[in-house]
């Protein structure tokens, strides 16, 4: 047994990565979150901003073109295995973000949604999504981060 999966036994490190949008879910996910009301830490939730120590990278809002490397850089830093949740419409599918002109197409300012950029483990739609549904959704990400196939 490693380091690593001992330590996750105890905790799970979130690194949230907001990439371009209204920054609602940001709102849910940070104020709602991590308040006292839901206080994820004392579950053993807890929030990183250094990539080398996440487990769980969340990411919300479309990819804007600014932030299309830096995300690729933070996915590729954080050690296997990671689980990467999707929070909010403007991640899962692109949301208001989209320009439809017969087919869906995606304005080339924009990346959506974010598994066209890095490979994405769970969706959690909404505008914005409700916290509860955040939790479920960083839940299910786990079984990946215990070694489930």
């Amino acid at each position: 047994m490693t380091l690593k999966s001992t330590s996750r036994k105890k905790a799970i490190h979130v690194m949230l990565c907001y990439t371009g949008g209204c920054n609602g879910c940001d709102i849910e996910v940070v104020n709602a979150l991590l308040s006292p009301r839901y206080d994820l830490e004392q579950y053993g939730v807890m929030l990183t901003w250094n990539p080398r120590e996440a487990d769980v990278l969340i990411v919300s809002g479309v990819v804007s073109w600014q932030m299309l490397e830096p995300l690729k850089k933070i996915y590729s830093l954080i050690p296997e295995p990671k689980a990467v949740v999707a929070v909010g419409a403007c991640a899962c599918n692109g949301n208001v973000y989209k320009n439809l002109v017969g087919d869906i197409k995606v304005n080339e300012d924009v990346y959506a949604p974010v598994e066209s950029v890095i490979p994405v483990d769970v969706k959690v739609p909404g505008c914005a999504p409700r916290p509860e549904e955040i939790i479920q959704g960083a839940v299910k990400g786990l079984p990946k981060l215990m070694g489930a196939p």
